[in-house]
């Protein structure tokens, strides 16, 4: 049997960059073992499986080298990438799913592809799982969880740049994922709102010392794909996160666009605003835009073609 296969760099313009994902377009469906071994042998965090249903609808599933996943983000803009792309399909797209509806994907004027998600926000924890705790090199200032991850609110950016995690304790969390995050933008605001009454220029100038000052250790290479210097992850980004998920996939994903139907809705309601601007500070890095509309949560970003090629099987 031969199947086509194509694997995108998602989230990103730029190849090597975001987090990759490999797309099967299939005729009818193939086993489940087939499928979970296909993605092993990719080895990437997702492979997703799309399956025709009419000319703007298709069935999708997705998989991780170890198992079959609910919800996947970057995998679903991979999907769209293609079949927008070497498909000629045009206009909105269905994808429908077994765990969590109906997903609705339109590509933007400037090329960005932008999904329609189920809200998925977090709620407090009770009880934190001590493994949790000890599987991070620093203690959050609050935890939180939704139906995929638990979610640790950090201090600072910094903070989500510098800590280290234990993979062995962190695998303990299953089914739960993990995603550590953390805004300046906050911080910046309530910096201004205290030295409202002095001048425009030394406002701009303190608010600007103190992100500085809160990523100065940052090291450069990590942001130089994206952005001129490390200040801008607290100017240019509304929040920051990592992901961690050793039960499901592996140690830290790359860019995680289903995170972001609970991060958004969460950093909405602090930040107090709709539209926000988020970076995944992997390795390799990725830039999601996100919008709350009408208890929905829209994560766009771009996507760019790495592989395209035949599977034998």
């Amino acid at each position: 049997m031969e199947l086509s296969i194509f694997v995108v760099d998602a989230f990103t313009d730029t190849q090597f960059r975001g987090n990759s994902a490999a797309v099967v377009p299939l005729h009818s469906w193939i086993p489940d073992e087939l499928m979970q071994n296909i993605a092993y042998e990719n080895n990437l965090s997702e492979t997703a499986f799309i399956k025709k249903i009419t000319p703007n609808k298709f069935a999708i599933r997705w998989f991780s080298p170890l198992t079959e996943i609910d919800f996947c983000g970057h995998a679903t803009l991979a999907s769209s990438f293609v079949l927008y792309n070497h498909y000629d399909v045009k206009g909105e797209i269905e994808f429908t799913t077994l765990e969590v509806g109906s997903l609705t994907v339109n590509q933007l004027n400037d090329n960005r592809i932008e999904m329609d998600f189920p809200n998925q926000n977090p709620e407090q924890v009770n009880e934190v799982p001590p493994a949790m705790l000890d599987g991070l090199s620093i203690k959050p200032l609050q935890v939180l969880k939704n139906r995929q991850a638990y979610f640790a609110i950090f201090n600072s950016v910094q903070d989500v740049l510098n800590v280290t995690y234990q993979a062995h304790l962190l695998k303990t969390l299953a089914p739960y994922d993990l995603v550590v995050t953390a805004s300046d933008a906050s911080r910046l605001s309530d910096v201004n709102n205290v030295l409202e009454s002095k001048s425009k220029n030394d406002t701009e100038n303190t608010a600007e010392s103190i992100a500085q000052a809160s990523v100065q250790s940052v090291d450069i290479d990590l942001n130089t794909h994206v952005a001129d210097n490390p200040v801008n992850l607290a100017k240019d980004y509304d929040f920051v996160s990592r992901y961690f998920w050793p039960a499901n996939g592996g140690d830290e994903d790359p860019v995680t666009g289903s995170i972001h139907a609970g991060l958004a809705p969460y950093w909405a309601k602090v930040l107090n605003k709709n539209k926000l601007h988020a970076f995944q500070a992997s390795a390799r890095g990725g830039v999601l835009i996100c919008e709350l509309r009408n208890q929905r949560v829209c994560v766009s970003g771009h996507a760019v073609l790495y592989l395209q090629g035949k599977i034998l099987v």
